[in-house]
Formats: C-alpha cells, sequence, structure tokens
C-alpha cells in the first residue's frame, strides 16, 4: 500500500453494522460468528457501496479496527469487500480493544499519514486525547450513532478530507520539486 495515503480505521458495530441504517433502502441482514458466538449483522447496501468506492479509487487504504479483527474475512464476504489490513489479528474486548484502536489511530498520526477513524464508542468527542490526535495531523475523527451507522453525510465528510489531503500533497509535492527550490 502506498505510504502516503490516508489510513481510515475501521469499526464496524455502530458504523457499519447499525440496527437502523437507513439509507433510504431496505437493510440487508446476515449472521457472522466472531469467537464462536453467532451475531447478527445489518447493513445498508449504499453504505457498502461508497466504502467499496472509495477503496476503489485508490485514495485511502481502508484497515479494520475493530473486535472483529480477527474474523473480517467473514464481513468481507458479507459485504463484498476484498480483504482489508487488520489493525491486529488477535480476539480483544472491552478496554484491551479500546486501547488498541486509540494505539493504531496514533500509530497511523505518528508515521505521517493522514487519518479517518471512525468509531461508534471510542472516537473521542472532545477533550485532550481529540486535541492530541487532531494536532499530530490530518485527521478525521466521526463518531456516528450507534443505531445509525455511518450516514450519507458522513461519506461526503470523508470525500472532502480525502480531497483535501491529496491537494495538501499535490502542493507540498510542487513545492519542493527541484525547479521551485531556489
Amino acid at each position: 500500500m502506498d505510504a502516503a495515503l490516508p489510513v481510515w480505521l475501521l469499526d464496524v458495530d455502530g458504523v457499519l453494522n447499525a440496527s437502523r441504517p437507513g439509507w433510504g433502502g431496505p437493510p440487508r441482514t446476515r449472521n457472522a460468528v466472531s469467537n464462536g458466538v453467532g451475531y447478527r449483522i445489518r447493513w445498508s447496501p449504499a453504505l457498502l457501496d461508497r466504502v467499496r468506492a472509495l477503496h476503489l479509487s485508490g485514495r485511502v487504504e481502508i484497515r479494520w479496527c475493530t473486535t472483529w479483527c480477527p474474523d473480517a474475512d467473514q464481513l468481507e464476504a458479507l459485504f463484498g469487500l476484498p480483504s482489508l489490513p487488520r489493525a491486529w489479528s488477535m480476539p480483544l474486548f472491552d478496554q484491551e480493544a479500546a486501547a488498541a484502536k486509540l494505539a493504531a489511530a496514533r500509530e497511523v498520526l505518528a508515521s505521517g499519514r493522514a487519518l479517518v477513524w471512525t468509531d461508534d464508542t471510542e472516537v473521542p468527542l472532545d477533550g485532550p486525547v481529540r486535541e492530541e490526535l487532531l494536532r499530530a495531523g490530518p485527521a478525521l475523527l466521526l463518531r456516528p450513532t450507534p443505531a445509525r451507522g455511518l450516514q450519507p453525510g458522513d461519506l461526503d465528510a470523508i470525500d472532502v478530507f480525502l480531497d483535501s489531503v491529496a491537494a495538501a500533497v499535490a502542493t507540498d509535492h510542487r513545492d519542493h520539486a527541484p525547479e521551485n527550490r531556489r
């Protein structure tokens, strides 16, 4: 993957898997198993179309950042997504998962890459951790309502953010081109 691409840390429950996803059409519902337990997964096909399109556009690297990481292959099959990188591979829950999600966000920014982080519980709404992440580099932090998950406006915001990051990178490359140096 291109080391200059922004990274989208993508949670599942409350972000893609939502009880009332909306998007103007009926949701799809299937079952998936994690850690030996079956769960009902409910999502908007239109939302997954947008996620898939962003992945295929090559404008962002999407990484699973969810307690589903060890079982993400099931979600990829349900959602019609290719195999995506995982923020981790071992089963993590509760505080361990919360800490791993924040560590993944910090790692992306520390690597110099822009961050999109969508999580219904762990993305800080305010306070010092949110301020730290926003100071560390270009970051879009979205915390959807769990019952609704990501909505069209959220995907529009991601598109705008990715455009702004690409424009900033293009400007930086142009400013540092040999013919522009004095």
